[in-house]
């Protein structure tokens, strides 16, 4: 009795040490050779790269820090239109001597542009640039004022209130890297909103801000990358331009091994990083000793990799050994309704029954037993579907209700037949996207459940109900119930619970696992509260507002 079991075990074995082990011992073979054989390790350049790109992603947040907060310091101070006058913005500046020019723009009142007063005097390109881009906003602002302000106003109530500009500018005979935050402001007493712009002064970026922040990311997040912070420089170039703007300390040329556009305040500049007095190849023979403790640590993983495969294997042997029984109860299950629909419709065609009644009788009969080989064909080619990955629904604005009462009455001669008490509690509630299809073989999966699996106790409740954010639709029944620590597994495909009246009543061990499939396809939860011997109450809950797009959607 137990040689096929124990011939299973030897080929489950042996299929472990052909397909598990003797290519893991290859593997680890193969990979020391290759460890030895290192000459460039680009997995050792790929992690330092990312640790770079961290780097960079990080500086840049910083900067971009230090940034908003300069500007905020502007922004609480800046007076409301109605009090943006010449001398209240010259003010503003005088104390903001990092801000080169500052101006508010209505469509009213257009642009009042404001300037460092001494550097307007001594230098003529300053000048220059105070014209250029007073010129240049007051003719953008004059076209898009109404869309600019309304994301100014957005963005402010989401916490983020700039929008930055930035460019190269004309100063005299160069150009200049010049960057502009864009804010709403109150317009005074009428309420209207104006458009508030503060451009940081071109030399103060180049000369002091960039080169004190390239410094201060370079020590603050260079040893959170694992890499000497001695040998990281940064630098700053135009997004076009190849040569550096700005540099860190200790910048010594070369190509960077890591490069990010900025985004937010200074959009327009790349960001680069690099190794001074040294290549990520070098470090990358570094890798190698780690390589050899890797391998060292993948052979003991290893034999917890065989105890997995082994689980696996035996579970895939449980779960083919369910299909089988699933083949064989569902031959079953599809044979009783073909028998009876045969039956019937023998003894019609002979012209045996005397009465109309007993002919309406027996046309009930088959035409209920053909609805219920139907289901059950559903259920497969839904099961087949759903494993193909090709199950659709169909969602569609649904009175529930309607659905729930119309799916009722189908199964009600069922039910009277089984001699059933059947009790009915819908409430109303809102209309459901759902399939209508899908749901009505929900619900008639979770009714046959409770009609198979009820003894002395005939007692079927259904109720649809509305529960705070959710709509919910119970079946309750008196039956045998289903233990505590099975209740979870129920909704598995094959799974049929371990008591002897559940395996001594045919079914297909698909029910209840397309009930699951389909509710979480509409954004619900299905899930079962059941006691031994009393019963149990499948729940299913959909979301009042479920996101789903119109029409059709995949599963």
């Amino acid at each position: 009795m137990t040689t096929k079991p124990r011939n299973e075990r030897t080929r489950l074995l042996l299929t472990l040490e052909l397909a598990v082990i003797l290519p893991a011992a290859a593997l680890v073979i193969l990979s020391a050779w290759h460890v030895l054989q290192i000459q460039r390790d680009r997995a050792v350049e790929a992690a330092i790269q990312r640790d770079f790109s961290q780097v960079l992603k990080i500086s840049e947040k910083q900067i971009n820090q230090k940034a908003y907060e300069m500007m905020d310091d502007v922004r609480t101070e800046f007076p409301a239109l109605d009090d943006a006058c010449s001398v209240n913005l010259d003010r503003l500046l005088a104390a903001h001597p990092y801000a080169a020019h500052v101006f508010v723009f209505s469509p009213n009142g257009g642009i009042m542009f404001r300037s460092q007063s001494n550097r307007l005097k001594a230098d003529s390109g300053f000048r220059e640039e105070a014209d250029y881009l007073s010129k240049m906003y007051n003719g953008w602002l004059m076209m898009d004022f109404k869309s600019m302000s309304e994301k100014l106003v957005h963005l402010q109530k989401k916490g983020g209130p700039y929008v930055f500009e930035a460019e190269w500018v004309p100063r005299g005979d160069k150009k200049v890297y010049q960057s502009t935050a864009l804010f709403a402001v109150n317009g005074g007493k009428k309420g209207d909103v104006a458009i508030a712009g503060v451009a940081f002064d071109a030399d103060y970026l180049h000369d002091k801000f960039f080169p004190e922040m390239l410094d201060d990311v370079i020590n603050r997040n260079v040893n959170d990358a694992q890499t000497d912070r001695n040998h990281a420089v940064m630098m700053l170039r135009g997004k076009y331009d190849s040569s550096a703007f700005v540099q860190s300390s200790g910048w010594d040329g070369g190509t960077p091994e890591v490069e990010r556009n900025l985004e937010g305040a200074f959009q327009g500049l790349t960001l680069a990083i690099k190794l001074r007095g040294t290549t990520l190849a070098a470090i990358g023979q570094r890798f190698a000793l780690i390589s050899f403790l890797t391998l060292a640590a993948l052979s003991l993983v290893l034999a917890g990799g065989i105890a997995l495969t082994y689980r696996n294997v035996t579970k895939e042997m449980a779960l083919a050994r369910l299909k089988s029984d699933f083949v064989s109860n569902v031959s079953h299950e599809l044979r009783t309704p073909l028998s009876l629909i045969r039956l019937y419709a023998e003894t019609l065609e002979l012209g045996r029954l005397t009465t109309p009644e007993k002919y309406q009788e027996y046309y009930r009969i088959i035409r209920k037993e053909s609805e219920r080989l139907t289901a059950l064909i559903n259920n497969i080619l839904d099961f087949s579907r759903i494993e193909a990955g090709r199950k659709e629904y169909d969602f569609r604005e649904t009175d529930m209700c309607e659905l729930v009462h119309n799916t009722l009455d189908s199964y009600r001669y069922q039910l009277e037949q089984g001699g059933f008490q059947f009790e009915e509690k819908i409430d109303e509630v809102p209309p459901m996207r759902v399939d209508r299809e899908a749901m009505a073989r929900s619900l008639l999966n979770l009714v046959n459940n409770a009609l198979k699996y009820s003894q002395d106790r005939k007692f079927i409740g259904v109720n649809l109900y509305r529960d705070n954010g959710s709509v919910k639709l119970e079946v309750v029944d008196q039956g045998i119930g289903i233990p505590h620590d099975e209740q979870q597994k129920i909704f598995e495909k094959f799974y049929r619970v371990g008591d002897p009246l559940v395996h001594n009543t045919k079914g297909s061990g698909l029910g209840l696992s397309l009930v699951r499939h389909i509710v979480q396809a509409h954004g619900g939860e299905v899930s079962v509260d059941s006691t031994p011997g009393q019963g149990s109450k499948f729940t299913i809950a959909l979301p009042v507002k479920p996101v789903l797009e119109p029409g059709t959607a995949s599963a």
